[in-house]
């Protein structure tokens, strides 16, 4: 170890413990504690180019204890990815580069949003798959087109977090050999030592799941965390754990204490910590240039490497014509321009939604290669299995299908991961009352933007003799209060195509309720019009005398409440409303012309809770739906339990007519 890692370990602490300190508020501890390990990956291990920090073969890193954002915001400015001494100075203030918890797509450099502990680490383990399967299509003799790796940073709460278990169990079944876990293991939280709570072996466990784990006593010596991490990279077939023991607030008074979590260190602690460490105890945020030059001297590799890249890509290109464009394919924006939706339309058949997401999904299979998914244990009955494409595994990473074994929540962080690499379209399934188990990671995926698709089958009392604990009622309108998610319940195959064309162009997660009973497929729907979100599916063109709103499976006996109202001389306009998000973003002439505001008489219906169907209902409207749990039942007879008949309906709309 040089004294010149030295200096910038210290810099990265004393910088990182100002910057907590001026904003009053942050978490001081990991840094101080992981610093060392953090500057060593960044600096000897780690290949990336600040130049093109988007660069499609650079080595991922994630800091999965998002609350450590300081410690990565240092590191980007010591590396030259942008971020300035103001920007560090700004740290948890209103529109600055450097917030509370790293976010994607705000601060250049960071990979993931994290913060959620054990949400990062199971990204990761996406990461690596994606990885994997790409190196699996596109590499050939003599072109490593895809050959890097996948770092995390993980603490004590990561790994007290189920999400976590379940991506490392999944990992070290498919021996992700390219991802490596560094663990701070300073056994302190919040709450003070985690032996009261935490206390099990964890390499242990991890030896358990197939990782090669590899412990360094002292989390101060870099020269044995590079050896660790070299290590690590010549495995080839296990994901590696690197357990370093550290001590969180390390070289402070306040070494050892909780109270370096998440409490700044204040003004006197820090200026024993600068004394401690040698480090300019008279100035204030300064980084020597000495340390910036060392940093700019370590990084002469990756940049060489990443030239040689741009270099062997054009090569590729050159040379395997076919293969260059596959390249570009798999990494195009907008993955929706790809779908020939005529083809796609000349695949479907009245059947459950659920079976028309099998029909649609492997129409564009062929079309989009670079999609690729699968379910919670589930694929049999949510229909999502890619016919004639093999499964992703150690033996055939080139495979398509995932199995994600039951393991909801860290499915869907996985397929975060996936989708952040880029290269890759992810989608993931279950039944839809179990989307409770996955809903953080969705939320990620929203606050992200990430193109993720969840494909939610079972989406009502439809589901029958499973009885309440497997039929959704709340979910469907809980995840449209969800900012930037689309949710779709679709009443026939044409509106699931619009789902699944919607959702791969969209930047952000669209999530689909599709029926497990068997539905019509439509003369008046669309798949152009179902992708606006609601539309009229049937009914007169002039103004009507009263108009249903229906969803998914409810559309069918909105249909013929209409007709056996046209037979009393009343004209009733069906709409479709497949995606109230998606409808909320159409202009207000195309939403005036569906729901015309004259139109006072209004009956929405769905077999859900009425929560967030009044403004479409108005005061003079009525909402039929289920604002209690369902019963164990066949599926039809539950349906005229709970009102849901067109006679029902026609009784409503006879009511909201008369008023």
């Amino acid at each position: 170890m040089t004294d010149q890692k030295q200096l910038c370990v210290s810099a990265i602490r004393v910088v990182s413990a100002e910057a907590i300190q001026k904003a009053n508020s942050g978490h001081p501890g990991i840094v101080l504690g992981a610093a060392p390990m953090a500057f060593e990956l960044f600096s000897g291990h780690l290949r990336h180019d600040p130049a093109c920090p988007d660069w499609p073969n650079r080595d991922r890193f994630i800091l999965s204890a998002g609350h450590g954002s300081m410690l990565l915001y240092s590191l980007l400015h010591l590396f030259g990815y942008g971020l300035t001494m103001e920007d560090l100075k700004s740290f948890r203030q209103l529109d600055s580069l450097t917030p509370g918890h790293p976010e994607y797509g705000h601060t250049v450099g960071v990979e993931a949003t994290t913060g959620p502990l054990g949400q990062g680490v199971s990204m990761a383990v996406g990461m690596a798959m994606a990885e994997a399967h790409l190196a699996a299509v596109f590499n050939r003799d003599g072109f490593d087109l895809v050959d890097h790796y996948t770092y995390a940073l993980v603490g004590d709460g990561c790994m007290m977090e189920g999400i976590s278990s379940e991506a490392a169990s999944l990992a070290g079944t498919q021996q992700l050999h390219k991802l490596i876990v560094l663990y701070d293991r300073n056994r302190i939280s919040i709450e003070g030592n985690t032996a009261t709570s935490f206390n099990e072996d964890v390499p242990a466990r991890y030896r358990a799941y197939g990782w090669q784990v590899i412990e360094v006593a002292d989390g101060e010596n870099m020269d044995a965390i590079g050896q660790a991490i070299q290590a690590a990279k010549e495995s080839k077939e296990r994901p590696t754990l690197i357990v370093v023991d550290t001590k969180i607030g390390a070289k402070s008074p306040l070494e050892g204490s909780e109270k370096t979590h998440g409490e700044p260190l204040g003004a006197d602690n820090i200026k024993a910590l600068k004394e401690a460490l040698d480090y300019y105890p008279d100035r204030e945020f300064y980084i020597p240039q000495e340390a910036y030059g060392y940093v700019e001297t370590a990084l002469a590799d990756s940049r060489a490497a990443r030239s040689s890249w741009d270099a062997l890509l054009a090569q590729y290109k050159k040379a395997l014509p076919d293969m260059g464009n596959l390249w570009d394919t798999y990494h195009t924006q907008n993955p929706a321009q790809l779908v020939d939706v005529e083809a796609v339309a000349a695949k479907l058949t009245a059947t459950a939604t659920r079976s028309s997401s099998g029909q649609v999904l492997n129409a564009i299979a062929p079309m989009v290669p670079q999609l690729m998914g699968g379910s919670a244990d589930l694929a049999p009955s949510n229909k999502t299995v890619l016919e004639g494409e093999g499964y992703f595994s150690p033996a055939d990473r080139a495979g398509r299908n995932i199995h994600f074994g039951v393991r909801e929540h860290a499915m869907a962080a996985i397929a975060n991961g996936m989708a952040l690499h880029g290269g890759v379209v992810p989608y993931v399934a279950t039944f839809l009352v179990f989307s409770d188990y996955l809903r953080h990671s969705v939320r990620l995926s929203a606050l992200m933007h990430q193109r993720v698709l969840y494909i939610l089958t079972h989406d009502s009392i439809g589901v029958g003799e499973d009885g309440p604990t497997h039929q959704p009622i709340e979910h469907i309108a809980s995840f449209r209060a969800m900012p930037g998610v689309s949710v779709f319940r679709p009443a026939d195959g044409k509106e699931t195509a619009a789902a699944y064309l919607y959702g791969l162009g969209h930047n952000g997660p669209t999530l689909m309720a599709l029926s497990r009973q068997n539905l019509p497929l439509y003369e008046g729907s669309s798949i152009e019009a179902a992708q606006k979100g609601g539309y009229v599916i049937y009914g007169p063109g002039n103004t009507p005398d009263a108009i249903l709103i229906a969803t998914g499976s409810e559309v069918d006996i909105a249909i013929q409440a209409a007709k056996a109202l046209e037979e009393k001389g009343k004209a009733v306009r069906v709409v479709s409303m497949p995606s109230m998000d998606v409808f909320e973003e159409q202009d207000a002439t195309y939403k005036e012309s569906v729901l015309p505001s004259t139109v006072r008489a209004r009956v929405v219906v769905e077999v859900g809770t009425t929560f967030g169907w009044h403004k479409y209902a108005g005061d003079a409207g009525e909402i039929i739906g289920i604002d209690r749990f369902g019963a164990s039942a066949p599926g039809d007879k539950l349906f005229e339990v709970f009102g849901f008949t067109v006679d029902h309906l026609v009784e409503a709309l006879n009511r909201v007519m008369a008023k």
